[in-house]
């Protein structure tokens, strides 16, 4: 396996401005961020969940990449490939799961939620050394999903589509069934945010955190592997953890 990369979570190599137009911040909301993320590193929880969620709204906004680097509660770091997210609620979301299955389907957020769910506590771990301990993520298995669609015979992997209108992910068919992997709406007990992904993202509990795309929405089984965003610029396909990060998880033959 070829030596992986920074994940999309973290600041990239070059301002987002060359991906998406992405504005420049002032030198005083940088000051003030720069200020916050300090005092995010001593703040009770409560104030901490407040800064992720004003570091995220930044992050946005920042063509230099540098709200990625600071401090906060959570200690994510906030990145997206594009300069704006649309936002998705209860009201509009739909998850569609299609391809080369025999029974296409489309969710909605509460359709989701009424599935058999399950719970996996894991570490979050980026490919830079950062590391989020013990992190819950809750929702369907994605295995699940698939079986409920009856996938092909000709099927050998899933592509992943997301609703920022250009992120994308790709599994093996036999990775996608592992049971760690889930097509997630909580995180740390709560229903995930739009800065963290949500209101649904993919988990996939033994990979480094690029695999587990954001803003999910689009559920595509194919032939064949398609290789992500990411790794079209030269992300390793395959980006299991492994015991050098002291993880035990087994990867898929």
């Amino acid at each position: 396996m070829s030596p992986l990369r920074p994940e999309p979570s973290d600041p990239p190599e070059t301002p987002e401005s060359e991906e998406g137009g992405g504005t420049p911040i002032g030198r005083r909301v940088l000051l003030g961020t720069l200020g916050l993320g300090a005092l995010g590193v001593v703040a009770a929880p409560p104030l901490q969940r407040g800064l992720e969620a004003f570091l995220g709204g930044v992050s946005g906004k920042d063509p230099t990449g540098l709200t990625g680097l600071l401090p906060n509660g959570g200690g994510f770091r906030y990145y997206s490939v594009t300069s704006s997210v649309p936002h998705k609620d209860a009201g509009d979301y739909r998850l569609t799961v299609g391809g080369l299955v025999d029974r296409p389907t489309s969710y909605t957020l509460p359709e989701l939620r009424a599935l058999p769910q399950t719970r996996l506590v894991r570490d979050v771990q980026c490919v830079t050394g950062w590391r989020v301990p013990d992190t819950p993520f809750e929702g369907v298995r994605l295995s699940d999903l698939l079986d409920a669609a009856g996938v092909r015979s000709s099927a050998r992997a899933v592509r992943f589509t997301c609703f920022d209108g250009a992120y994308t992910e790709s599994l093996t068919l036999d990775q996608a069934r592992r049971a760690d992997v889930l097509v997630a709406h909580r995180m740390r007990d709560e229903p995930i945010g739009h800065n963290h992904g949500g209101p649904v993202r993919l988990y996939v509990a033994p990979m480094y955190f690029y695999k587990s795309a954001k803003w999910l929405s689009g559920i595509e089984v194919t032939d064949r592997v398609r290789p992500g965003y990411w790794e079209e610029r030269g992300y390793d396909v395959d980006g299991w953890v492994g015991r050098s990060n002291g993880r035990d998880d087994a990867p898929t033959t």
